[in-house]
This record gives C-alpha cells, structure tokens and sequence, in this order.
C-alpha cells in the first residue's frame, strides 16, 4: 500500500476555504461557525459561489460547473491552507469527473465534511491524501457539541485523535489495525463499482447513515456483501444511524443509534469474524467527532474499547 499523505499542520492566521459542493445553505446558517474559525485565530475565506441557489430538482449550491469552479478554486489557490465543506445534501459526485489538483499535489489541504462529502474523501484517497471526516459548517437541527469542533482544531494544528468508548451489547470483540477508510453508507455504496469506490482490501471500514427506511440500509449492506468488501476488511465501526424507518412508526427515529439499524447490521455480520464497534460518535448526530479517513489505526473492540490514530 501506497503510503498516505496527511497536510501540514495550520499556523495562526492561516486562511480556510468555503465552499458548497452540494445543496445550498444560507449565510446565516454558516455565521456562529465562521466565527468559530475566526476566533481560533483563523481567516474563513468563501468561494465565488458559496451561497449560490440552483434548482434542478433539488436546492444545489449553484450549478454542477459553478459548483466545480469553487471546488477548484479551493484546491488550488495559493493563500488558503484548509478546504471547510459548508454541508452535505447531495451534488458531489457531479464534481468527481472534474477535480483538478495541479497545486494541491505540491501543496495538499486539509478537507473537512461529511455525508455527501464521502466521495470527495474517497477521491483524495484514491489519489493519495488523508481528509477529516467530520462537521461540516453548517450544523443539523439537533445542533452539535463542542467537542465536535475542538477536535477537528485539534487535528489542524496537528495533534492525534485518541477515543475510547463503552462497551456496547452487539460489539463484537477483537484487535486490529489498518488503514480507515468509508464515511456515509450510502455513498459508499453509491460508488460501488466506479473507479472512484474505496480500496476495502485490508482496511478498518467506518459507516454511518440517516433518513434511510430500514429496507434501504439492507440493501446496502447486502451491495456491500455481494461485492465483497466484508471479506476484505479487517475491522467495522458504526457511527451514527438516526433518522431510519419511519417517524410515525419508529420510537427511536430521534435517537443516535437506532438499535434495529444496528440490528441490521449485526444481522449481516453474523459469518465474519473480524471486530466490529458500534456507537461511536461520528454521523449526523449531535456528537459528531471527526475521523481522519487515511489514516492508520489501532481498534480494539472490548470491555472498554479504543480506537487510536497513528499520525
């Protein structure tokens, strides 16, 4: 395996990049996180079309060839430091077939989001570079802790990630270390077969969902079955799953780890052996703690379990 570049590290003043590479969002959904980075000591800087609004079917964040534009412009350009996804939503796969990194190969960024961002990730790591798979700027309704935020300042100025966890009732128990790889299931599994899906083979896979009805988080484990990504993993977190099934009939639809989406997919992991974590705090839920996707990990899946970065 190819080793994996991580960015350097930011100093004070250093400047971050805004862009929307998917739905749209609204100034002041974004205000309290500006100001976030602003008194870290950081300059937000947003793209030409941040705040841009195409309908096409759904509330884009300007058209696919703006949308490209700005992501471009936050790859390359000279004087910004860090990449900040605003949200998730949909649209980043328009933009896969088009990213250009002539200044980002000599120069590599940190990239921040996740949900629909998961491809981009999974497109950096194709090409060799590591990203934050964490809060994007604007936050869900449920709002996000502290925490959230703290570590992935943390990891921008260059520290490692260290987590260790409660033991969980479907945990099944075990060591092991490799690469982290994966982000939103769905979008793991909408790149399932294209040049652009996640290397599995030997890799630590994360996933995390929400809004899915519990037939369609089936089929996506039964897609990643069927491809065979468990029988080349080493190891499987599940972050959060919220949101699933329906709310009328569903009385955990709040919570952040809907136990029969849990269910199912312990259901699916019956015939492997490898350890799997669940709960952990990373998703779209409150306590969104970031990953670095690239990273190289040690997991250990027990009484008390730890999952520990190697930067």
């Amino acid at each position: 395996m190819k080793s994996i570049i991580l960015p350097e590290r930011l100093k004070e003043g250093d400047k971050i990049a805004i862009i929307s590479p998917a739905g749209s969002v609204e100034k002041e959904q974004l205000q309290s996180t500006i100001d976030l980075i602003i008194s870290k000591g950081y300059e937000p800087v947003l793209g030409k079309n941040t705040l841009e609004k195409f309908q096409d079917g759904y509330s884009y964040a300007g058209t696919e060839q703006q949308r490209i534009e700005d992501i471009n412009w936050a790859f390359n350009d000279k004087d910004t430091k860090a990449i900040w996804a605003t949200r998730g939503g949909y649209g980043c796969q328009h933009l896969l077939e088009h990213i250009k990194l002539n200044y980002f190969k000599k120069h590599p960024k940190w990239y921040i989001g996740y949900s629909d961002n998961t491809v981009i990730q999974s497109f950096l790591l194709k090409k060799g570079y590591a990203s934050i798979h964490g809060q994007t700027l604007k936050t869900s309704s449920f709002g996000v802790t502290q925490e959230s935020y703290k570590l992935i300042f943390d990891v921008l100025k260059g520290k490692s990630l260290n987590y260790t966890l409660e033991a969980n009732r479907f945990n099944k128990n075990g060591k092991t270390n490799g690469q982290l790889v994966g982000g939103n299931v769905a979008l793991i599994y909408a790149l399932l077969g294209t040049k652009y899906s996640f290397d599995f083979k030997d890799k630590i896979l994360f996933i995390e969902d929400i809004g899915e009805n519990f037939y369609a988080l089936d089929r996506m484990l039964i897609s990643l079955e069927l491809a065979g990504v468990f029988k080349k993993v080493k190891g499987l977190i599940v972050g959060g799953m919220t949101n699933m099934g329906k709310e009328t009939d569903n009385k955990a639809y709040e919570e952040a780890f809907d136990p029969f989406a849990l269910h199912l997919v312990d259901h699916r992991l019956k015939a492997y052996k490898f350890p799997v974590l669940y709960e952990f705090p990373n998703g779209h839920i409150q306590d969104n703690r970031p990953l670095i996707i690239g990273a190289e990990v040690s997991l250990k899946v027990g009484k008390s379990s730890e999952l520990n970065f190697k930067l």
